[in-house]
């Protein structure tokens, strides 16, 4: 097999999904459900990198671990953001 193929095609299997949807959040209030259940965390996007989320919250800040996010849904709609009707 072309090892040129193999890495194009590891490349595009670990692409995140969420490339264009986190960005848009920046400066927009979320509501975000995590994956050890309990109650929604509430707050402002303020940063992120590949592994965290930073929340502005009423109680200060608050930093996420993406993988332990199971939703994410956005108050505000962010800015580009056209939901299918």
């Amino acid at each position: 097999m072309d090892t040129e193929l193999v890495k194009k095609e590891a490349k595009r299997t670990t692409e995140p999904l969420t490339n264009g949807f986190i960005p848009k959040l920046v400066g927009k209030k979320v509501i975000i459900h995590l994956t050890s259940g309990g109650q929604p965390v509430t707050g402002t996007v303020e940063k992120y990198n590949p592994y965290e989320i930073l929340l502005q919250t009423t109680k200060g800040k608050l930093l996420v671990f993406k993988h332990a996010i199971a939703t994410i849904e956005a108050v505000d709609a962010p800015k580009g953001y056209k939901p299918d009707v």
